[in-house]
């Protein structure tokens, strides 16, 4: 890419070794010109091809092979138009109008020994000029948005907004909140007839006023009650009755 003018920058789009120029008669009739009216085996001039573009414009670029030295060249605003015209023949000639900057133009005819050096030509033209359109059809957009009255959203002095979220339960005024626990067990309750053992060198508790043995066996069917039996017993209250009084001194005394 160089540098052409002050208007742009120069790109080369397309570039064939080898092209031919020939003569072509004046057109018969409005169908369009045929190849097939030209003396293509004896070509006017034959050289190399450049497309380049500046800017918006296309220019075509016919080039001496050796020197460079410039022999026609075609500027380009529209394609397909009436600068650059297919035949109705062949796909591999076309009729250029070229000009030598005074203003005055002609028409020769361009040949391509190869047809895809035809195609490639045809497509470079075709993308130049979709890129031009496409860069036409931003400019106009951003035309009309930057002339287009902006779209105040902030908040004016004052302004306020409501929200409302569902799902949300409210806490009921009368309702209790559960105390927390303090993390302390009480210990377990006594069962009865139970008899506390108080730590050596301490006072003895006494014992308790009903004692019922078959209570601490007692896990949670009932034992039948034993019944007295006057005979077990008979003898020993007998015999002990006149000891009991020095019994109950002794206990008394102890």
């Amino acid at each position: 890419m160089a540098l052409a003018d002050d208007n742009g920058y120069e790109s080369v789009i397309c570039v064939k070794p080898e092209v031919h120029v020939y003569k072509i008669p004046p057109r018969a009739t409005n169908r369009g010109y045929r190849a097939a009216d030209w003396k293509l085996d004896e070509p006017a001039w034959t050289g190399r091809m450049k497309i380049i573009s500046i800017g918006k414009l296309a220019y075509i670029k016919l080039e001496d092979k050796n020197s460079g030295e410039l022999f026609a060249q075609a500027p380009v605003e529209q394609y397909p138009g009436c600068v650059v015209e297919a035949v109705t023949d062949s796909s591999r000639y076309f009729v250029v109008r070229i000009e030598d900057g005074s203003g005055r133009h002609a028409f020769i005819g361009l040949g391509f020994a190869d047809r895809g050096d035809s195609f490639d030509f045809n497509v470079a033209l075709q993308d130049h000029f979709k890129w031009v359109k496409q860069e036409g059809e931003l400019a106009k957009e951003e035309a009309s948005q930057s002339t287009a009255p902006k779209l105040d959203l902030g908040f004016k002095e004052g302004q306020t907004i409501k929200i409302s979220i569902g799902n949300i339960k409210k806490k009921d005024p009368g309702a209790k909140s559960r105390p927390m626990g303090s993390g302390l067990l009480l210990p377990p309750p006594m069962a009865k007839g139970a008899v506390l053992v108080s730590p050596p060198g301490g006072q003895q508790s006494p014992p308790p006023t009903h004692s019922n043995t078959a209570s601490l066996l007692d896990f949670g069917g009932r034992v039948p009650a034993a019944q007295p039996t006057a005979d077990l017993w008979g003898d020993f209250t007998a015999a002990g009755a006149s000891s009991s009084q020095d019994t109950a001194k002794g206990w008394v005394q102890f």
